[in-house]
């Protein structure tokens, strides 16, 4: 085998848009993105007898609390190679990406696999078998369980065919839950319309806008507004990344931003206005882009992550961006979102938790440090 960086965008793709699972973090625009926000890309390949048999996308990420090298739902390995063979590719990528942290003088290296956990999954897509042995493999250079997630790791899928037939928007209309059907309807007949916009690269800003005042609201940790523009510059122009926009009485009070690639709509980011919170435009919003992907022809339409299936979820349906309601005050903190995301019906996939390479002994720092963090916001 052999390993080396990748340059051509093109034969990325091409592989990468030939796996069972196309999770669009590891796309080559991705890389992209982060090269505009000044984390530099690190882009691996693996061939056996010049076939492509693994890709694997990186950023380095200079955060304070303590530089690394970050894997964002990677890698991605070929589905019809052997076990053995998997294995093998698992460790070349492995060490090549330590060695390429350590050049950048990296204290760790971040591993978020999209490897599917549950028994359900019949897999096509097995998770390769070379993974982190728990606690076991603590030190510098072993695998330790990252305190922190760093990607959604319990994904909330909605299949939109049936043994490759499309479903029927009624047919999704009755697999919702009865309270979401109805909000749904709720805000259609109120007079909320929800529009994809015609320019995401001029209405960016008015997701911004909306998503500082969220922030402002909920206190969670943003992406910077650089992150979201440099997003929507790159993958828009590819029709592969959707705005949308929900109006009620000539205001937008609600948007979000979905990606498109490879079969697959994803619910990336959402952001609303906190002056109508009892109109329910962000059900309507959701199920215009589920319409739209049904038309487009897409595979999956992904809620993205929700709490953990040992979190129970709340009795009252909360905000859509996880305002506790009356029944989920003590609850996890996705137990809002996961309530409204369930709603609308479907799956839940899990995923393999991301892990840690230690590189230096600065890397126990960030672990602490991250412990705590993750204690006090009640994951």
């Amino acid at each position: 085998m052999n390993i080396s960086e990748a340059s051509d965008s093109q034969t990325w793709d091409a592989f990468f848009l030939s796996q069972h699972w196309k999770p669009f973090l590891q796309s080559w625009t991705m890389g992209e993105v982060y090269r505009e926000i000044g984390q530099e890309p690190v882009r691996l390949i693996v061939t056996d007898n010049e076939r492509i048999v693994a890709i694997c996308f990186g950023h380095v990420v200079p955060a304070k609390r303590g530089k690394h090298l970050s894997v964002p739902y990677g890698p991605v390995i070929d589905k019809d190679i052997s076990e053995s063979k998997r294995a093998e590719t698992s460790k070349i990528l492995f060490q090549a990406l330590k060695e390429e942290a350590e050049k950048k003088k990296c204290s760790f290296l971040r591993i978020s696999p999209f490897w599917p956990e549950s028994p359900t999954q019949t897999q096509t897509t097995a998770k390769p078998p070379f993974l982190p042995s728990g606690e076991s493999g603590r030190g510098i250079g072993g695998f330790v369980p990252s305190p922190l997630h760093l990607l959604a790791e319990h994904i909330w899928y909605l299949k939109l065919k049936e043994k490759g037939v499309a479903k029927t928007e009624e047919s999704l209309l009755a697999g919702m839950r009865k309270t979401t059907r109805n909000l749904v309807r709720r805000a259609s007949k109120d007079g909320v319309t929800v529009t994809a916009s015609d320019s995401p690269e001029r209405d960016i800003e008015i997701f911004l806008k909306l998503h500082n005042e969220t922030h402002r609201r909920h206190g969670f940790t943003p992406y910077t507004e650089a992150f979201f523009r440099a997003q929507v510059w790159h993958f828009a122009p590819k029709k592969q990344c959707s705005i949308y926009l929900a109006e009620f009485q000539g205001e937008v009070i609600a948007t979000s931003i979905h990606m498109h690639f490879g079969g697959e709509t994803s619910y990336h980011h959402g952001a609303s206005s906190d002056r109508f919170s009892k109109v329910p435009a962000s059900y309507l919003l959701q199920w215009a882009a589920i319409s739209d992907s049904l038309r487009r022809g897409d595979d999956i339409y992904n809620f993205w992550g929700i709490a953990p299936p040992s979190s129970p979820a709340p009795d009252t349906p909360p905000s859509p961006l996880g305002k506790k309601g009356p029944g989920d005050r003590g609850k996890h903190p996705f137990a809002g979102v996961t309530l409204f995301k369930t709603g609308f019906g479907g799956e839940l996939l899990n995923l393999t938790h991301c892990f840690d390479i230690p590189l230096t002994k600065k890397y126990w720092l960030t672990y602490w440090f991250e412990k705590i963090r993750k204690w006090r916001r009640g994951f």
